[in-house]
């Protein structure tokens, strides 16, 4: 039997490498991915992560690799990508797990403060099925409740984005760009921190130096908790994708 998984977005400013990468492995290993957006109108990502317009000097550094971003361009003629779902219309029982990208310009609140899309993470958490949460996607995780009003990541182990990568980034653009490497005032990592049982439980990992790719997997790094995958940035994404992909098979 064919499995399916929902990937949410919001209308833009989502992250192409989070998204696509995990597409592209799932949908070549025969997994129906089904994008749910707002208004069941096609999303657009952050066009800064795929011409690097406005990163100065850095664009190498931050914007999407040529892979990630031919990725994404097959993703847009995918007929799943054109025609989403509305939020609204989101059944999590018609659903084998939940994959939750990234992004981490302005557009991305919508996505991080819906409160549907936080109940229905926290359906997904409750019936046990495979959760993938990666950056910003970990803060709608965090922000998912359960139904003692603790966050669904309350007793897990999970990563997200560093504070040290959310500064970084925002210090060497923040010149020309301001915010918009800052989607909020408190980092992804001190807020993902406050939802957890104990600090302790937010798991760094090793020095994010390197990308990833799927001959690469050692250069990427994924928290795994029971049915929940968490990553920190793009340069895990291909890691992250496949031990999601284990998670749906076990």
């Amino acid at each position: 039997m064919t499995k399916k998984i929902l990937i949410p977005l919001p209308s833009f400013d989502f992250d192409p490498t989070e998204c696509s990468v995990p597409w592209k492995l799932l949908t070549d290993n025969g997994v129906e991915v089904v994008f749910a957006t707002p208004d069941g109108k096609e999303a657009v990502c952050d066009l800064k992560m795929l011409d690097g317009n406005g990163l100065w000097i850095f664009t190498n550094i931050l914007k999407a690799d040529a892979q990630s971003r031919k990725n994404y361009e097959e993703l847009k003629e995918s007929n799943a990508f054109k025609f989403p779902k509305k939020w609204a219309d989101i059944k999590s029982g018609d659903y084998d797990g939940i994959l939750l990208p990234g992004g981490h310009a302005k557009g991305m609140k919508e996505y991080l403060e819906s409160k549907k899309l936080q109940k229905i993470v926290s359906e997904f958490f409750k019936d046990n099925r495979p959760v993938g949460a990666i950056c910003h996607g970990v803060v709608l995780a965090g922000r998912s409740l359960q139904d003692d009003g603790k966050s669904v990541l309350f007793g897990k182990k999970t990563t997200a984005l560093l504070g040290s990568q959310e500064l970084s980034a925002w210090a060497m653009t923040c010149l020309w760009l301001g915010s918009y490497y800052r989607t909020y005032p408190e980092t992804v990592e001190s807020e993902v921190k406050l939802k957890l049982k104990s600090p302790k439980d937010f798991i760094k990992g090793p020095l994010p130096l390197k990308r990833d790719q799927f001959d690469k997997l050692e250069n990427g790094f994924t928290v795994i908790d029971g049915n929940y995958v968490s990553a920190r940035w793009p340069g895990d994404a291909h890691k992250f994708a496949a031990d999601f992909f284990s998670l749906l098979n076990k």
